[in-house]
């Protein structure tokens, strides 16, 4: 069944539950005043009578309408919960490096703005069928590296929220070392991870998400001294609403200079579990402490959880924020090969415990994203300023413009 989620439907459910309450209250008033009746005995049990009969009809008309007041407000919370979701989904688009933007030039940029919410997915690493690079970013060992998220795609403005819609919960950047940025499937890397923040401060509480918001969507961390060669970033956000949904993108990195170390590593998927503390939250029980999912950062301490409030002041200069996202490639950056597509994992099975695992073969399935060349799967982009993907989505959907620069299949 369809939802009406028009704000003139949830003003009309309001006023049908208030009207049936307060015609209730005025039932049970009048027949208040109606038993104090005490001017003839003969009038008086008369209308005792009549009183009784209707305080007992209006005792089932109570009960009725309980249910239905009760009905009403469980789908307002329904709906209001479901357009807060909607509305807050968001992707890392844009890398920085030493204060220089990089745009999206080495970002394999997501299809959409939707999460992934399967811990055992292959897509947890790089997302659903990413858009193929334009190329690799350099950096070196010390380098300031900032990831930039947004909940629309080319939207660089700091007066919308990176992610919204309380989606409260950590950030975190891994690493991989790989023989080229350009091909390698994520799924099959070995990650270890450089940077993370999850719950800031408790008093008052504030998660990582506002501190991301807080700084125009920029979550900034240093390279550490690792041995040179390609390598792939993840930057994800897992935001906790009814559930863990988890926001990643990847780049493609050269890392040069000196450095040796090469961290001890683990797979994704394979590094969360459904039920970890930092997945299985409940997170508007005001959590005094909060464990960050994953590994230990490499190199790099993570923040206590201060009692005290935590600043909420930009560290990122937002006057500096870009409009718009450049064109060309940046200082030092490479091209991709001709013809280089994203490397896209095995599509999920489903197992008979409801779980999912990968397919034999990567090639064997689509993406995620579409069922068919040329069909986007429901929720999925089908359009947008600077979209090039895929516009015609599965039967019972239509492609629908949220804005200039997203269409999603609704």
């Amino acid at each position: 069944m369809e939802i009406d989620k028009s704000p003139g439907h949830e003003l009309k459910i309001r006023g049908q539950a208030e009207m049936a309450q307060n015609k209730v209250s005025d039932e049970k008033l009048d027949l208040a005043k109606r038993e104090t009746c005490r001017d003839c005995d003969e009038q008086y049990y008369d209308e005792r009578s009549q009183v009784s009969d209707e305080k007992l009809d209006l005792a089932k008309r109570e009960n009725l309408l309980a249910p239905s007041l009760v009905n009403m407000l469980s789908s307002l919370a329904f709906l209001a919960s479901i357009l807060a979701s909607a509305s807050a989904h968001a992707t890392f688009q844009e890398m920085w490096v030493n204060g220089v933007d990089q745009g999206n030039w080495c970002v394999r940029l997501p299809q959409s703005n939707s999460p992934v919410t399967s811990v055992t997915s292959p897509d947890i690493a790089c997302n659903v069928n990413p858009h193929p690079a334009s190329g690799v970013c350099s950096v070196e060992p010390g380098d300031s590296v900032a990831v930039e998220m947004h909940q629309q795609p080319n939207d660089r403005s700091c007066a919308n929220e990176a992610i919204g819609g309380d989606h409260w919960g950590p950030v975190q950047v891994y690493m991989a070392k790989v023989d080229d940025a350009t091909t390698a499937d994520g799924a099959s890397a070995n990650w270890f991870k450089v940077s993370e923040m999850g719950l800031p401060s408790n008093n008052p509480e504030y998660w990582a998400t506002e501190v991301l918001n807080d700084n125009c969507g920029h979550f900034t961390f240093t390279v550490p001294s690792i041995a040179p060669g390609q390598y792939l970033l993840r930057a994800e956000v897992i935001g906790n609403v009814g559930g863990a949904q988890f926001y990643m993108s990847c780049f493609q990195l050269d890392v040069g200079g000196s450095g040796t170390a090469n961290p001890p590593t683990v797979k994704i998927p394979g590094v969360y579990g459904a039920n970890d503390p930092g997945i299985l939250i409940d997170i508007y029980t005001s959590p005094k402490a909060y464990e960050i999912p994953g590994p230990t950062p490499f190199g790099t301490v993570s923040p206590t959880v201060a009692t005290t409030a935590y600043p909420t002041i930009a560290t990122w200069n937002t006057a500096l924020q870009p409009s718009t996202v450049p064109t060309t490639a940046p200082p030092g950056a490479a091209s991709a090969p001709a013809n280089t597509a994203a490397p896209t994992s095995a599509a999920p099975t489903t197992s008979a415990s409801g779980g999912s695992t990968p397919s034999a073969s990567s090639s064997s399935a689509a993406a995620s994203s579409t069922t068919a060349a040329g069909t986007v799967q429901k929720f999925g982009q089908c359009g947008g300023t600077g979209y090039s993907g895929a516009t015609a989505c599965v039967a019972g959907t239509t492609c629908t413009s949220l804005n200039p620069y997203y269409s999603q299949c609704l």
